[in-house]
């Protein structure tokens, strides 16, 4: 496995400069069952020594815990990483995969601090409206936003799940860095609307789930049966039942692209993810999550392979013919309010 390390983007006309992928850090302790917390911090490190610099949490993951658990890693390389974090999910104790969004400014302003010191910093660099509460005018939640960047408290904004229209509102108030959504060989529904705004608009895209929660990889093939009852993907139409049964079959093309050049299916779904960049003309950086240092140079090496026309043409249809949702409930996700 080589060493080099990846190439960098910016996030958007004045976001910071970052590895052209980013580590998802939420399984490190929260929402995929147990994980080796020596493991995922060895992981930490060897993501920044190939240039992996966006590390991207949020205070929805475990209740603060996986902000908690990032803590000295940041502060033992904060020179070095953009820390990117998000307000607007909680979840009751009892109910931890129930959601309850908030966008209201005194939420952000609680949201914000108790994330500060969970993180032990004095500026998040880049910090995320994480859900849209439909409630509250996005403008009035990144005016909120935007005074906690005057304030110093934030360097740049991001917003996850907007519709196209939502994220044009939200540019009039003040400049977003970044938009993250559900982004994959499986997942393309923001090809519609998101992607052209954010590219007229110098946005960013930060693709979440670029290996569609782990199934594009082959690591599970039916989540009532292979995973654990503390698994959050049990809860994903697309990964239980009959739909999962069909969503198997869709995997073909990706493994035999995947032989042809000698390297897993994972690395072929990040490939094509990557190519996104060219095809829509704006930044794209993915942020595969794993907790093992293995697939963070699996995952880092893919952004070194070149899929060719022919490729790119066997996988084009695949997310077409992808069965179920992504989410039980769609109004959370901007393709449900497109």
């Amino acid at each position: 496995m080589t060493d080099s390390r990846i190439t960098t983007v910016r996030l958007g006309g004045e976001g910071p400069e970052v590895g052209v992928q980013g580590l998802g850090c939420m399984g490190m302790s929260w929402a995929y069952g147990p994980a080796d917390a020596g493991e995922a911090r060895a992981a930490l490190e060897r993501a920044l020594e190939l240039g992996v610099t966006l590390f991207d949490t949020a205070d929805a993951y475990g209740a603060g815990e996986n902000e908690t658990f990032l803590s000295p890693f940041f502060k033992a390389h904060r020179d070095e990483v953009v820390i990117a974090t998000k307000f607007g999910i909680s979840s009751p104790p009892d109910e931890p995969f129930k959601r309850i969004i908030r966008n209201d400014p005194p939420y952000i302003r609680q949201c914000v601090e108790a994330s500060l010191r969970r993180l032990d910093v004095d500026v998040i660099d880049l910090y995320y409206m994480h859900r849209r509460d439909v409630n509250v005018p996005v403008e009035e939640t990144v005016a909120a936003m935007a005074e906690l960047v005057r304030e110093g408290k934030v360097k740049h904004l991001g917003l996850s799940e907007v519709t196209a229209g939502e994220l044009r509102a939200a540019a009039a108030v003040h400049p977003i860095a970044a938009v993250q959504s559900e982004w994959s060989l499986f997942s393309r529904d923001i090809e519609a609307h998101v992607v052209p705004a954010a590219e007229e608009l110098g946005v960013a895209l930060v693709p979440y789930s670029p290996l569609g929660r782990g199934f594009l990889t082959g690591s599970f093939s039916n989540a009532d049966t292979d995973l654990t009852d503390q698994d959050f993907r049990r809860t994903m139409p697309r990964f239980t039942g009959e739909n999962a049964s069909a969503n198997v079959a869709l995997l073909e093309p990706v493994r035999s692209v995947a032989e042809a050049h000698g390297v897993s299916p994972a690395q072929i779904a990040l490939a094509w993810v990557q190519r996104q960049a060219v095809v829509h003309g704006l930044p794209v950086v993915p942020i595969p999550g794993t907790t093992r240092r293995s697939r963070v140079e699996e995952n880092t090496a893919a952004t070194r392979i070149v899929l060719s026309d022919r490729e790119l043409a066997l996988l084009e249809p695949i997310a077409s013919k992808v069965a179920g949702d992504r989410y039980p409930d769609m109004t959370f996700a901007s393709a449900g309010r497109e």
